[in-house]
């Protein structure tokens, strides 16, 4: 997502809900957020842990996925 969409959003979000309701929206999305990556971060120390009681060799996992990563900021970078 661009700068000019972010402020756009950002507009529009001032726009339907006013200035005075924009702190508490912000706070209750940024805690929305943590939750959520708290979620995921917990979901990845189970599968982690259940592939580790399976045998599972996790760092070429970890290989594989800091490759995608690069992967995708090759493609990043291409399409900008």
């Amino acid at each position: 997502m661009g700068f000019s969409e972010i402020i756009f959003i950002l507009f529009m979000v001032l726009i339907l809900f006013g200035a005075d309701k924009l702190p508490s929206i912000a706070r209750g999305l940024g805690k929305t957020m943590r939750q959520l990556r708290d979620a995921t971060d917990e979901i990845k120390t189970e599968i982690q842990r259940g592939a580790e009681k399976a045998g599972v060799d996790t760092k070429i996992v970890e290989e594989t996925q800091k490759e995608i990563e690069k992967m995708k900021d090759s493609m990043g970078k291409l399409g900008n």
